[in-house]
């Protein structure tokens, strides 16, 4: 998804809706926590207060997603969203460890509580975390949305199990049923945040994409009337959902005419089949020695198409 018009409004909007509805969850589970002696209930505003950050950081990312490339940040701020989601994603990896340290903590040492005032304060969380994940499962497309859809998920969930707790140890008074549920809910986010950190870090350390075959795009480009060859291929994410691409293709010494025609069918190419709309493809004669590589630099041993030209260190991203 990209982050302008009436996508970001609608974003925003959803953003602040679940930040005042979550900092007043945190009041009320804290308060009823203590009243009701329930650890379980303190950990779900702990839990929430995470998830507030987290909300609060996404917010940030996307009014600095928005904002316009300058001659500092030629990229713009594509990159905050996806910052934002790593954080997000480690945040809840820790949340997962230490529920699950709690968890055991109160196998072996259970706590008595109030299930009644336990449930009906979950039952609140339930109904609300439920409608925030709803609400931001229609823009979590974007990996940073994605992020704080995870958080409200995970809240839906460990609140649905606070209240299946509070009911079986109100019913049969097994205190030990609470913090089994727990290491269950700490499982499935560990395991949620984990593909989220994964995708991130690609995208941070400029990897090529997981839906892309470097492959298939180089035989699309090959097949292009007039490309002799193509290599130095580089593809990377310039944000969530957004790829661009840098090659040396080879062709014959043709005039500039037909040249444009070529490079034209590469871009039809790239944004049809791969949906790569930033390109930056450099043009060699056929005749010419090309490029090697020498520690880990790409430098063109002669001019390409008759100019003084060098790469260093990677792929340039202007153009």
């Amino acid at each position: 998804m990209h982050l302008h018009g009436p996508a970001t409004d609608q974003t925003k909007r959803i953003l602040r809706i679940s930040l005042v509805l979550t900092f007043g969850y945190i009041l009320l589970t804290f308060f009823v926590g203590l009243r009701a002696h329930s650890l379980a209930l303190l950990s779900e505003a702990g839990h929430n207060t995470s998830d507030f950050l987290a909300l609060l950081l996404s917010f940030v990312a996307v009014y600095f997603h928005a904002r316009p490339a300058t001659d500092k940040k030629t990229f713009g701020y594509r990159r905050a969203g996806v910052l934002a989601a790593f954080i997000n994603a480690i945040a809840l990896i820790g949340i997962a460890g230490w529920l699950a340290v709690e968890a055991v903590g109160r196998l072996l040492h259970p706590l008595t509580v109030e299930p009644r005032l336990m449930m009906a304060a979950a039952a609140i969380g339930v109904v609300m975390n439920g409608v925030l994940a709803w609400m931001l499962s229609r823009v979590s497309d974007d990996v940073n949305i994605r992020g704080a859809f995870i958080h409200m998920l995970g809240d839906t969930l460990s609140t649905a199990a606070v209240i299946v707790g509070g009911a079986v140890i109100a019913w049969t008074g097994m205190q030990w049923v609470d913090p089994v549920l727990s290491l269950i809910i700490a499982a499935l986010i560990f395991w949620s945040s984990l593909s989220i950190v994964r995708e991130t870090l690609n995208i941070l350390l400029e990897g090529t994409p997981d839906n892309v075959s470097l492959v298939d795009i180089r035989s699309a480009m090959q097949a292009v009337t007039g490309v002799c060859g193509v290599h130095d291929l580089h593809v990377w994410s310039l944000g969530s959902h957004l790829n661009a691409l840098a090659c040396h293709v080879t062709i014959l010494d043709i005039p500039p005419s037909e040249s444009r025609r070529i490079l034209s069918n590469l871009n039809h190419q790239l944004r049809e089949r791969f949906q790569i709309h930033h390109t930056t493809i450099q043009f060699e004669k056929r005749d010419e020695a090309g490029c090697e590589v020498e520690d880990g630099c790409m430098q063109l041993e002669q001019s390409a198409m008759g100019s003084g030209h060098t790469h260093s260190h990677g792929h340039s991203h202007s153009h």
